[in-house]
């Protein structure tokens, strides 16, 4: 178990998750303190643990989803195997998996069977199409999961180039199902005080997209096509800045910014409502005025005019921020390719008692520690 106890430090949570969505989701409760055993299959165990970046043979991906957890390493089909994971899932306050629905049952350790020794258990079933929908046994990845959304077409809309929808690298679905299930989880185990039982959660990737476009799928409901404010990396001489004068006063602070006050008092942006509608003009102007100036002029007069506005910069730029350190949000770890960063949690509690619990665990080292733990005479 951790050394400094977080909030959570007396929950046990059984994790059977593979990829992003679910790894992601456990890490934050391995933040938080609690006792996160990770079930892998034998002989690879997690597929990200071959996932790039790989130095040393390690894959710092995996740790970024997995620091602070323990692992053990079953082969689910194998019967003693099977009934030790249901000796685990009879002792967890939460179980949490992300296989294709159905799959937990045929092994014996689906919510009802799980349930029926532990009435308490908090069980949660990551899915892209929720668990008895008639797309439930679809695969479902990030990628798949922003197209089939409309995720995809609806930010085509806002491009320039609208001739076919922008590649897909970095997963939102994953996160937010994450964080989504972090939320439900928790508030299943703060009822669980009053109720003394458990709850099941289905949550469903392609719901998590839904609930993300809320401008979108609330204008999809119309005939009209409502105006949408769309903020365009201006252009500067060295490089692109990023404008948002979202309120009056950061607009009227923008006319100063420009040396235009006149456009305070012009019909087309004088109040927010008429901004929108002439949006692309405002941003024609700023564009005109950016065009001619390097990004630190840019960022220099704008945000001493009270506008929010920032550079355009790499993820390798960003890791020479300052900030970081200053935020606390880097944690320190080495592996054989070296030292290198992972992250802590994008909030802090005053008492420091969450943050990143390195390093990830090495494949199946912990049965011995969880059986002892978890089977060896504790809490039933």
């Amino acid at each position: 178990m951790p050394a400094t106890p977080g909030p959570l430090g007396s929950v046990r949570i059984l994790d059977f998750t593979t990829m992003m969505s679910g790894p992601m989701a456990t890490r934050l409760f391995a933040d938080l303190g609690a006792d996160v055993v990770k079930v892998e299959r034998p002989p690879g165990g997690d597929h990200n643990r071959g996932r790039t970046p790989v130095y040393g043979g390690s894959s710092r991906f995996f740790t970024q989803l997995n620091a602070g957890k323990r692992s053990v390493t079953l082969d689910l089909a194998m019967p003693p195997e099977a009934e030790f994971a249901q000796s685990l899932a009879r002792r967890a306050d939460v179980v949490i998996e992300n296989n294709r629905p159905g799959v937990m049952a045929k092994l014996g350790l689906g919510y009802a069977a799980v349930h029926e020794g532990n009435p308490g258990v908090v069980y949660c079933s990551i899915s892209g199409y929720g668990q008895d929908t008639s797309a439930a046994t679809r695969a479902a990845y990030a990628p798949n999961i922003h197209a089939a959304s409309g995720y995809d077409l609806a930010n085509l809309r806002y491009q320039d180039d609208p001739a076919k929808p922008a590649n897909t690298a970095i997963f939102l679905a994953d996160a937010l199902a994450a964080i989504y299930a972090c939320t439900a989880i928790q508030a299943a185990l703060l009822a669980r005080h009053s109720t003394g039982e458990g709850q099941f959660i289905d949550l469903a990737l392609f719901d998590v997209m839904l609930n993300l476009m809320v401008f979108e799928m609330q204008a999809a409901q119309t005939s009209a096509r409502p105006p949408r404010s769309v903020y365009v990396p201006l252009a500067t001489t060295d490089g692109f800045v990023s404008v948002a004068p979202v309120s009056q006063l950061m607009f009227v602070g923008l006319t100063r910014a420009l040396g235009r006050p006149d456009l305070a008092e012009d019909e087309r942006f004088r109040t927010a409502p008429a901004r929108e509608l002439h949006w692309t003009e405002l941003m024609d102007i700023l564009g005109e005025w950016a065009a001619v100036r390097t990004s630190a002029e840019c960022l220099g007069t704008l945000l001493a005019a009270g506008v929010a506005a920032a550079p355009f910069r790499t993820p390798e730029e960003v890791m020479t921020d300052p900030y970081l350190a200053e935020r606390g949000i880097l944690s320190a770890q080495s592996d054989a390719g070296g030292a290198y960063y992972i992250f802590n949690p994008p909030y802090t509690f005053a008492d420091r008692s969450v943050h990143a619990r390195g390093p990830a665990p090495a494949l199946g080292a912990d049965r011995d520690s969880v059986t002892a733990d978890w089977l060896g005479g504790g809490r039933g």
